[in-house]
């Protein structure tokens, strides 16, 4: 039989879960409200309504519509990479992202995307994964960058311009060496002994 002391913890702990569940339920989730884009000292932010304007139109406005100027971007190319689904089961998406290699992959995106004034793993890895999870589950039939951004539990999403144009460069790299070694002859390769 419990003693009084028992039933007193089991009953604080059970008012506790209920208030945070209420409390879950009453707000409303948060989302990214801006992306800023971060390169030391400099730092300028589009706001998630932009982004999702490009992609619903195909059309740029404010600050991103002069990034795509410069950048001499197409609208709407943009658009249709904003609007590329990611066809993610959800309760696979779950498991991987929690495994040793789905910790690795986060931890490498969360050194180019991760909340503005709190960049360190122990806060932007799991606000990725909420990120992803939650915009699996709010779209229902895969994810798109303005599902991850509208289910993204931070305000500002910060990107790291540096790092991503680093990782863009080394992805090039890989997928010219890739195409070096499908175009030449590796059946030759194979043959020579030492």
């Amino acid at each position: 039989m419990p003693t009084f002391k028992t039933r007193r913890c089991r009953a604080i702990a059970l008012a506790a879960t209920w208030s945070i569940g209420l409390t879950a339920l009453a707000s409303p989730a948060l989302a990214a409200k801006d992306v800023a884009l971060v390169s030391g000292a400099f730092r300028r932010s589009i706001p998630v309504e932009d982004i999702e304007h490009l992609a619903n139109t195909g059309e740029a406005r404010g600050l991103l519509e002069q990034l795509l100027v410069l950048s001499k971007q197409d609208p709407e190319n943009v658009a249709k990479l904003l609007n590329q689904k990611l066809d993610l089961p959800l309760v696979l998406t779950s498991r991987l992202i929690n495994t040793r290699i789905g910790e690795a992959i986060i931890r490498r995106v969360g050194q180019i995307l991760y909340p503005i004034y709190t960049p360190q793993p122990e806060v932007s890895i799991p606000a990725l994964r909420a990120g992803v999870i939650n915009g699996l589950h709010n779209s229902g039939d895969g994810l798109t960058a303005v599902d991850f951004l509208k289910a993204y539990p931070n305000e500002v999403l910060a990107v790291n311009l540096p790092a991503l144009f680093s990782v863009i460069d080394k992805a090039q790299s890989i997928s010219g060496l890739v195409q070096f070694f499908s175009d030449s002859p590796l059946d030759g390769l194979k043959e020579a002994k030492p």
